[in-house]
């Protein structure tokens, strides 16, 4: 038989009553917000970011999308994320980043592996070039979003076919020149990561590379002194003396004034010689750039693409962002928002982008040459190197010999540490 409850026992539980109401009443007055994730970039250029948040939230309101604007800084953004990082905060969820940082953020444990999320079958659908660089350890780290690859820019009104061969660029240089009205052949010189890609493209082009297969230091072979004898040789004969002074822009200005017949540099000096007060309107053809004999044109690997932070509590939501984010619906919007270039195989066939970028038949055979740069996590340190002695070789304080063999010598101790 039930025993009734003494006056202090129900008054007890009148009181856990009242408590456990009141929380009901909280919570329902304050209902949990749904996910939040948060991503670093360069500010909103064209409100794209805006516009791809806008139509996803649409689709998933339970998931907010902040985009943190940083400094336009590539070097200052990588290092914000990394601070992050370092210091175990879970500012950033989504990383959006730049080829070159895979290998060093995977290495450090800082990224989820996407394999099971983005399996080669779906790989199949970007650029080779750009799937490449997202991968490290052989593991994916990274869905491609912007493609950018290193083109050879001629003019087109004075050059009928652009060349093939290290030789021939030089020949065509020598006929047409005038300087100092029209140089020959432009590339970014100055001591910079600029002077790495246009290096490595001119070593890849003599079949060299910096690392094997195996990771052993490979640059100071026969086809890195080759391609470095023909790099300095071009100084003072066919590039300007100037040249060890230009990054992107001073090499484009000078190739956009119509004083050089050629230009290597990336994707976007197309739309700039395109303007209506661009001197060289209608006058520049984009080509691969050039190779020795038997050998094959690469293009150094630029672009962009998201990742998830190993800190991140909500992968599932991340990686529905980033399915979003890569997709060909979110490409069309950056590209016409702010000229970025797809990294999507199908979009090179889409008659709206082909209408508006008519050069995207060609440049499209440029970016299925990309290659990405030393996919190493102290690949910072090897481009210091590769700088350092290239320069040093090009203003003449080093022999080509002296420096490729520097080079390789420093870049092993590098990785003997």
């Amino acid at each position: 038989m039930r025993r009734p409850a003494s006056s202090a026992a129900r008054g007890a539980a009148r009181g856990l009553l009242a408590v456990l109401l009141a929380l009901a009443l909280v919570g329902c007055a304050e209902e949990p917000e749904g996910i939040r994730l948060r991503f670093l970039d360069r500010p909103d250029e064209g409100g794209a970011w805006a516009e791809i948040l806008s139509r996803f939230e649409e689709r998933h309101p339970e998931i907010d999308v902040e985009l943190v604007e940083g400094p336009t800084s590539t070097d200052t953004r990588e290092g914000m994320y990394a601070t992050t990082f370092l210091s175990g905060e879970a500012t950033y969820d989504i990383v959006y980043m730049d080829v070159i940082w895979v290998p060093r953020f995977a290495d450090r444990g800082w990224l989820l592996p996407l394999d099971d999320r983005f399996p080669e079958a779906e790989r199949e659908a970007f650029l080779p070039g750009d799937v490449a660089g997202s991968v490290f350890e052989g593991s994916v780290y990274r869905v491609p979003l912007r493609a950018d690859a290193g083109v050879l820019f001629y003019r087109s009104d004075l050059i009928e076919e652009p060349p093939e061969t290290f030789a021939e660029l030089v020949r065509l240089c020598e006929r047409h020149q005038d300087p100092p009205d029209r140089h020959g052949f432009l590339f970014q010189g100055q001591q910079y990561e600029g002077l790495v890609c246009s290096f490595l493209e001119v070593l890849w082009g003599h079949g060299g590379r910096v690392l094997d297969r195996d990771g052993r230091v490979v640059l100071d072979g026969p086809e890195g002194h080759a391609a470095l004898d023909w790099l300095v040789d071009l100084v003072g004969r066919v590039t300007p003396e100037a040249v060890t002074t230009y990054q992107e822009e001073e090499s484009r200005h000078v190739f956009h004034e119509g004083r050089a017949l050629f230009l290597r540099n990336w994707p976007y000096v197309w739309s700039k010689a395109q303007a209506a007060d661009s001197p060289v309107r209608g006058k520049v053809g984009i080509a691969p750039m050039v190779h020795a004999p038997g050998g094959e044109s690469s293009a150094a690997l630029g672009g962009w693409g998201f990742g998830i932070a190993s800190s991140c509590p909500h992968p599932d939501a991340a990686w529905r962002f980033i399915e979003f984010a890569t997709s060909a619906e979110a490409m069309r919007i950056l590209n016409e928002r702010n000229g970025a270039i797809p990294a999507r195989r199908a979009l090179y066939r889409d008659p709206e982008l082909l209408r508006r970028h008519p050069h995207y038949s060609q440049l499209y055979e440029v970016l299925l040459r990309s290659r990405p740069r030393p996919v190493h996590p102290r690949y910072a340190e090897i481009s210091d190197a590769i700088q350092m002695h290239v320069s040093a070789a090009l203003v003449g304080e080093e022999t080509p010999d002296e420096a490729i063999e520097r080079a390789g010598d420093q870049i092993r101790g590098i990785l003997d540490r």
